[in-house]
């Protein structure tokens, strides 16, 4: 929640303000972007709570300048946009911000710069450099200002250009992140020795050579000097790390050349004196070449050890991401998270201190955790929504990893799209297996009632070879009249009734496509009522022929068998009349 606080710049509540909040003018020093100092220096002065020490002609000719310059400025700025403005100290959590000028609706906050030709000059074409951008976000995200004027003068209307900013969603957000991972890399700071800026030393001072030659060495303490020479050079260094090391070394490179020079210059004396002193030049080539040799070998070194040097800051910045992302996996619970890459070398390209690369690569670092850890919220969001919409669904995205690096909202309309589509497919597949069953039972039903109308034909069928049969069953015989009684005749037998035939469609000729299913027994079994069978060879004779056959069995249409049956009725009544005739 947004606060106002009542503080004079300069006091000592006001430093301990300065000290507990993260103030916008240091938000450009956090996001490595400000031009005066590093986040090295930031988090340094943070820990500590050791402000950046600035000189008095500093103190003077710009800061307490430029607060004077602002104040001459407001009016014609109130003038301008038609508002009175006012400074005043805010904060909403950590973050603060201290306005050079708030109107009094806290709809319109101002921020001034002294007058510098190239900033006005970028101002003029309407743009904010990145130095500056990150106060005037924080200003606008603390105090929930419209809009911000950002102005460019030297108190005066004849040297003032302005341009109008505006809240940035994508600002606030890397200045929350930014802030998040500053507080971390606090927490975890360790300040470094403050030392010195490196100024070369060279090893311990030789004494000086001191030679007399009259036609032979009358007095030399070359003995003594070359065990002492070689012992300084035995002690030189070699171990650089520090910037401290490698500017020691090369001052050091320096002094074993000049040593080579004085050397060289006290044998060419020697000569000078004599003719010929084998011991004195012996010694003195010995020398030279020792300091030959270690400078050649210091030369190399720091060569080689700059170029690991290097080497190491880069490392240690793959490193520390690399552990980054490890923690964010760790806490996602599976590997879901994506590359995340620094260009730690491109940081440190051209970058002369070994301090300015640590800074640099600091930097980069903490802008590629910022990145990290907005991936892995990012990714955390999207494994809630997935919980929560599709727990039910979770065979609909085995490419679980791949797409909780969407955005939020792609991610809920993929998830709300395949559960839609896949219940769609489940609804289309049961009104299918729905219909299937419908149609399975419709055909039942039309198969029972063509068994029932076929069973009704062949009751009448069996009625009709029963009723034919019984008409071609002899009359019975009459007994003689004198057997009969007289008082008590016989009954006379009634004629039997005439056999009911029904007229049968003329036969249809089955479809070629039909399979002949009508086996011999079948045909029996209808025939069996009435006392009565036939075969293969029986069929034949009153005309039917076998339709198919079914392993060598005789098989007959279905539709065929009232037509049998008519066929066998017809038949034996054609015997009854013979047998009556």
């Amino acid at each position: 929640m947004k606060q106002q606080h009542d503080l004079v710049q300069g006091t000592s509540e006001w430093d301990q303000f300065r000290l507990e909040h993260f103030g916008a003018s240091e938000a450009a020093a956090m996001l490595g972007l400000s031009k005066k100092t590093t986040r090295n220096e930031l988090l340094r002065m943070k820990k500590t709570g050791i402000a950046k020490t600035f000189s008095d002609w500093l103190q003077v000719n710009v800061l307490d300048h430029g607060h004077e310059v602002e104040a001459m400025a407001r009016p014609h700025i109130e003038k301008l946009i038609g508002e009175e403005l006012y400074p005043v100290t805010c904060s909403d959590g950590k973050e603060s911000a201290s306005c050079d000028g708030l109107s009094m609706d806290d709809r319109i906050a101002m921020e001034h710069k002294q007058w510098n030709e190239t900033l006005a000059a970028i101002v003029a074409a309407g743009q904010v450099p990145d130095e500056h951008m990150p106060q005037c976000q924080q200003v606008l995200k603390v105090t929930g200002a419209e809009k911000l004027i950002f102005v460019v003068s030297d108190g005066t209307p004849d040297k003032m250009v302005y341009v109008w900013v505006f809240p940035s969603p994508e600002w606030f957000e890397r200045l929350r992140a930014g802030w998040a991972q500053f507080e971390e890399d606090l927490a975890a700071y360790v300040p470094p020795e403050v030392v010195a800026e490196p100024v070369g030393r060279t090893p311990e001072s030789l004494p000086a050579l001191r030679i007399e030659v009259t036609g032979m060495v009358t007095a030399s303490n070359l003995a003594q000097y070359r065990e002492h020479a070689l012992a300084v050079f035995a002690g030189i260094n070699r171990d650089l790390k520090t910037d401290q090391d490698f500017a020691n070394a090369d001052k050091t490179v320096k002094w074993c050349g000049e040593v080579e020079s004085r050397l060289a210059a006290a044998k060419q004396h020697a000569l000078s004196q004599t003719e010929s002193i084998d011991v004195l030049f012996k010694t003195i080539d010995d020398i030279t070449a020792e300091a030959r040799s270690t400078r050649l070998e210091l030369d190399k070194l720091v060569k080689a050890r700059k170029e690991a040097r290097r080497g190491e800051i880069v490392a240690g910045g793959v490193k520390a991401l690399t552990d980054h992302v490890a923690a964010l996996n760790t806490r996602l619970g599976k590997p879901y998270m994506p590359s995340i890459s620094a260009d730690f070398g491109g940081a440190i390209k051209g970058l002369r201190t070994f301090d300015s690369m640590q800074n640099a690569v600091d930097t980069a670092l903490s802008n590629a955790k910022i990145a990290a850890s907005a991936a892995a919220d990012r990714i955390q969001i999207n494994l809630g929504t997935l919980r929560e919409l599709a727990a039910d669904h979770v065979f609909l995205f085995p490419d679980t990893a791949q797409i909780v690096q969407k955005a939020p909202e792609d991610l809920t309309s993929l998830v709300k799209t395949r559960i839609a589509e896949h219940d769609e497919k489940e609804r289309v597949k049961a009104e299918e297996q729905r219909a299937k069953i419908a149609a399975e039972e419709r055909a039942k039903a039309e198969a029972a009632v063509r068994a029932e109308q076929e069973a009704e034909r062949q009751r009448i069928a069996t009625e009709q070879v029963a009723q034919a049969a019984a008409a071609a069953a002899p009359a019975p015989v009459a007994a003689p009249a004198a057997a009969l009684a007289p008082a008590a005749a016989a009954p006379v037998a009634s004629p039997a009734p005439a056999p009911t035939v029904i007229a049968m469609p003329p036969r249809a000729q089955p479809a070629a496509s039909v399979v002949p299913t009508l086996s011999i027994g079948a045909i029996n079994e209808h025939l069996k009522v009435a006392g009565v069978s036939t075969t293969a060879e029986g069929l034949r004779v009153i005309g039917f022929e076998p339709a198919g056959r079914e392993r060598a069995a005789p098989r007959y249409h279905e539709t065929d068998l009232s037509h049998m049956l008519a066929a066998i009725v017809a038949h034996v009544q054609s015997i009854q009349a013979k047998q009556a005739a």
